[in-house]
């Protein structure tokens, strides 16, 4: 039976449009750094490249190798850590050239380095492309969290965050930083602005009592 992270995390994938606190384990990405407007050719590209190493790790068995523990399972959505450079904390409204980002799309535990290097040969031979050399692969722990399903535009997220930080605030939380972590559970370029779905997420610590 194939795994299903929709089901099978859904604490993790699935939150109700209400604040919640949660707990993410660590866990293993293929990741893309940058800066700049996520409207931008070159942000599309590095989705694309992200998308076809972990279709080459989902595809492996058929290709003539299975990696140990290897499972069948759905391919993971797209994620991203956003923050601000320097110059955009300074600014009262948000300019969108002057983001922060990490691009990533999760891999399964089974996926060991000899598996991503598997990922990378099959990728330079059969979709080759110069943004490859900028992936990594490695590991992220959110740990204690506050997350919430963001139901619109991505403009809109400010309106979520208000909530959040409310609830923040009645529970004695504090964030760690301004960054935060978005998982984008629909397809911008199929569905639109008023239906898409994004889970918001940002590292908290207790606050001072």
């Amino acid at each position: 039976m194939k795994y299903e992270w929709k089901k099978e995390e859904k604490s993790l994938y699935m939150p109700k449009q209400k604040p919640e606190l949660v707990t993410v384990p660590e866990q293993k990405f293929f990741m893309a750094k940058g800066i700049g407007n996520p409207n931008s050719e070159e942000f599309a590209e590095k989705i694309g490249v992200l998308y076809s190493l972990a279709y080459a790790v989902r595809m492996m068995p058929k290709q003539g190798y299975t990696p140990e523990g290897y499972f069948e399972y759905t391919v993971y959505p797209l994620e991203g850590i956003w923050d601000l450079t320097d110059e955009g904390k300074r600014l009262s409204v948000l300019d969108k050239n002057e983001l922060l980002y990490t691009i990533m799309i999760r891999q399964p535990d089974f996926t060991t380095d000899e598996v991503v290097k598997r990922a990378f040969e099959s990728v330079r031979k059969k979709k080759p492309h110069p943004l490859l050399n900028e992936v990594t692969f490695g590991t992220f722990e959110d740990g204690l969290s506050v997350q919430m399903l963001h139901v619109g535009s991505y403009d809109n997220e400010p309106q979520t965050f208000e909530l959040m930080k409310k609830f923040m605030i009645e529970n004695n939380l504090e964030r760690l930083s301004m960054r935060h972590r978005e998982i984008y559970l629909s397809d911008a370029r199929k569905v639109e602005p008023a239906k898409l779905k994004t889970v918001l997420r940002c590292q908290v610590k207790p606050g001072l009592s």
